[in-house]
């Protein structure tokens, strides 16, 4: 842990939230076929990020120093979850939500722990249905949820 790294990075994602939440409130607030308007999730995102960069910057002044050599940076793992995050938000409209949610999950499961595919299996199917039941079912919005051939 670097902790003036961390302060930093957590002003910034500080200043990042505030702006996805700020620029949310000029998108439309409601959707046609929709309760849930699009400017919801911006916004929820942005106070998610908020909180989490306040957390970061409170633990960044309580941790203490440390003089550990500095950690390698491991590429392949991000080079795996960067290149399946943007397969799947080019693949998303084409294999739906619940099957790309899924199948990203699964893949960035297995990059960050190998095996245990029982686990990965299970919480990233339940994610992905989970996420789909409330925003489609409960809040009434409206999204990907399977390809229209496999219907």
């Amino acid at each position: 842990m670097n902790k003036t790294f961390d302060r930093y990075a957590s002003f910034v994602f500080l200043l990042l939230g505030i702006g996805f939440m700020w620029q949310s409130a000029g998108i439309s607030s409601s959707a046609y076929g929709s309760t849930v308007g699009p400017n919801i999730f911006p916004f929820g995102l942005g106070a998610l990020l908020v909180l989490l960069s306040v957390r970061l910057f409170f633990e960044a002044l309580k941790a203490k120093s440390s003089d550990r050599k500095r950690e390698k940076l491991d590429y392949r793992r991000f080079l795996i979850i960067f290149g399946t995050a943007f397969l799947y938000a080019y693949f998303l409209e084409v294999i739906g939500y619940v099957i790309g949610t899924f199948l990203f999950l699964l893949v960035g499961f297995q990059t960050l722990e190998k095996g245990k595919w029982v686990k990965s299996i299970l919480i990233a199917a339940a994610f992905s249905i989970g996420v789909y039941v409330i925003f489609v079912i409960l809040l009434e919005g409206t999204m990907p949820g399977f390809p229209s051939w496999l219907s």
